[in-house]
């Protein structure tokens, strides 16, 4: 479920930034935009926690992501430079991957209610459909 609703972020923000409208945005758009919502509420400290934690868990599945870091102020470290030498395809799924882990952390430690109003707040042009994470999601 949180895989589902992770690829329909990417998706989202990987149309953002093709549009001829907006400058491009940063190679992990939702994390990028979700992080000063999630800073109010879990501080800076505990973003980057809770994205280390993810970081880690996601490496049991995908090797590559080995090589990335989180760095001091909450953003990605290694990835920019893996999308040259890996497959997109691998890439894709790390990136899927990693933001289900984080997705997973964020509504245990704060509620699935809330995660998903954070998602709405930081990104408002997701329709209210794609905010759901699958069977039983309590919106």
């Amino acid at each position: 479920m949180l895989r589902d609703f992770a690829e329909r972020l990417i998706l989202i923000g990987v149309k953002e930034r093709e549009s001829p409208a907006s400058k491009p945005l940063a190679v992990f758009t939702v994390l990028d935009k979700l992080r000063p919502c999630l800073v109010q509420i879990v501080g800076d400290l505990g973003f980057r926690a809770v994205l280390s934690r993810a970081l880690a868990t996601a490496n049991a599945d995908v090797a590559w992501l080995h090589a990335v870091h989180v760095k001091p102020d909450g953003s990605l470290e290694g990835l920019d430079e893996l999308e040259a030498k890996v497959d997109s395809k691998e890439v894709a799924e790390g990136k899927v991957v990693l933001l289900a882990e984080f997705f997973g952390l964020l509504v245990a430690l704060i509620g699935e209610r809330l995660v998903l109003q954070l998602v709405h707040t930081a990104m408002p042009n997701v329709s209210k459909n794609d905010l759901y994470f699958g069977e039983g999601s309590s919106t």
